[in-house]
């Protein structure tokens, strides 16, 4: 058993599991889902560039670009010992690539074959497991910070401990869109948020949508208008959120990595000392994902327009999600593939 840090854990009191949260096993809404083999494992986002290819990064550092059809792929950066997380497309053909790992914000110039970084403290302390990220209009860059407390090879303790140490967080720019350079260091919009995970924008850059897996929701930090500044929530899940995906219509796309685990919900209502025990056995004992496909699409309101779910016995535990051209893209933290469902076979 690799070495692990020691957790904290905080008492909390779930929410009550709604209906679709226990019924989770009984789902049969996914569409056909087809898979992309890859040289890797474990594409944790995926996202499409300005020319219509998928990007994505596997486990052993390698930022990877793949055809419109899927049938080759190029290296266009490997950050190893480092781990690619979330990722943005910038118009220029540069990339924003969070190091899960080793707590970086990157910049990927595929045509020059460098690799910038462009945040990794802040007050001279060094980042933990930065997440996702997107960039505005204006070039400004926001990004969350899962956990300070643990790296990605660690997640669950992050979310045994449920000490609320996620962040999101802003790094302004000069110049436009993927032509800025970052001035200084970031600065926190929010704090205390539970694993801060998936980013994307609402409507016209109003809010930044942000997934927080350890509270199963979606909560919105408003950037204009006279709510700008403020946080509330979107939207509750049945479920851990992971990475998010602007859609056509408005829509949000959410990665569902699993539906709610009764044993966790229980374990954080008990004393400290429960999940300190379970820390300390095999990986293979630790709860993890259950086996399941599953994305939803909420439309600005938090009402839910998809709901699509079910077993897919060579892919699992969806963590990325991106619309291109009438198909969704699904990467998974544990899978050797990308899987894509045709919107055809979904009613919009």
């Amino acid at each position: 058993m690799a070495h692990r840090p020691p957790i904290r854990p905080e008492v909390w009191t779930p929410p009550r599991r709604s209906g679709r949260a226990r019924a989770w096993k009984h789902q049969r809404s996914l569409p056909p889902v087809d898979l992309i083999p890859l040289s890797g494992l474990g594409p944790e986002d995926v996202v499409v560039d300005v020319q219509g290819r998928v990007l994505c990064g596997v486990a052993d550092g390698r930022l990877l670009r793949l055809s419109p059809d899927g049938r080759e792929a190029v290296t266009l950066a490997d950050i190893a010992p480092g781990r690619p997380a979330g990722l943005e497309a910038l118009p220029d053909g540069r990339v924003l690539v969070c190091d899960a790992r080793g707590g970086r914000l990157l910049r990927v110039d595929p045509d020059k074959g460098t690799v910038e970084t462009l945040a990794d403290r802040i007050g001279g302390v060094p980042l933990k497991l930065v997440s996702n990220v997107v960039c505005a209009a204006d070039g400004t860059v926001y990004f969350t910070e899962s956990s300070r407390r643990f790296v990605i090879d660690n997640w669950r303790g992050d979310l045994l401990e449920h000490s609320g140490t996620g962040r999101l967080l802003r790094l302004r720019a000069s110049g436009g869109k993927g032509h800025g350079k970052g001035h200084g260091e970031p600065e926190v919009l929010l704090d205390g948020l539970q694993f801060a995970n998936g980013l994307a924008f609402g409507p016209d850059e109003s809010y930044l949508a942000v997934a927080e897996t350890g509270a199963y929701r979606v909560s919105r930090y408003w950037l204009t208008g006279e709510r700008a500044g403020t946080r509330d929530t979107l939207i509750d899940l049945p479920g851990f959120p992971d990475n998010l995906g602007a859609g056509t219509h408005g829509l949000l796309w959410i990665a569902m990595v699993a539906p709610r685990d009764p044993l966790l919900d229980t374990l954080h209502r008990m004393h400290p000392a429960a999940r300190q025990a379970l820390w300390r056995v095999p990986d293979a004992l630790l709860p993890g994902p259950k086996s399941t496909v599953w994305v939803m699409a909420v439309d600005t309101s938090g009402r839910v327009v998809h709901d699509l779910q079910g077993p897919t016995p060579a892919f699992r535990a969806v963590t990325g999600v991106a619309e291109h051209d009438g198909r969704l893209y699904l990467g998974s933290l544990t899978e050797p593939s990308i899987a894509t469902i045709d919107l055809a076979h979904v009613r919009l």
